[in-house]
């Protein structure tokens, strides 16, 4: 496998951001995506930064894993924690530390920045292989549990 390259996202990755997302859902949560509001919900972060960043690995030109950053004010921490979500490497290329190089990437950027004060995310309990591959990463899920509400 050619060397993996790791960029923010452009508006160009959208398709590829929307298919992988669709798959993550279906893969990870057996949920099934609408395909227009995915595609609405991810233009609207490239529409508007304030929302998030997408980071992409491409091989041979071709995204191959997506992330999206949201953010959070810590009060704490006088700075911003990034928040990594939607995580996506298309399963020929998992295994191979794409994932691992897209983190990298992310929390370099992350440590030359002096706002920003560190990376969180959030796993469904049942995805363990995701959970193993975060604890090699060198992050831990000690600390806290995620709560939420959503509408329906």
């Amino acid at each position: 496998m050619p060397q993996p390259v790791y960029r923010e996202a452009h508006y160009a990755d959208a398709p590829a951001i929307v298919e992988f997302q669709i798959a993550m859902a279906h893969e990870t949560e057996g949920v099934t995506l609408d395909a227009d509001t995915c595609a609405l919900g991810v233009n609207a972060v490239f529409a508007d930064p304030s929302k998030g960043r997408y980071f992409v690995a491409e091989v041979d030109n071709t995204p191959v894993a997506s992330t999206m950053i949201t953010y959070e004010w810590s009060d704490w921490r006088n700075g911003l924690v990034w928040w990594i979500q939607s995580v996506y490497v298309k399963p020929e290329f998992r295994r191979k530390g794409v994932y691992a190089g897209l983190y990298d990437h992310i929390k370099a950027i992350v440590e030359g920045d002096q706002d920003l004060r560190g990376v969180r995310l959030y796993v469904d309990t049942r995805n363990i292989n995701a959970q193993q591959v975060y604890a090699r990463l060198g992050m831990n899920g000690d600390h806290y549990r995620v709560f939420e509400w959503m509408k329906s």
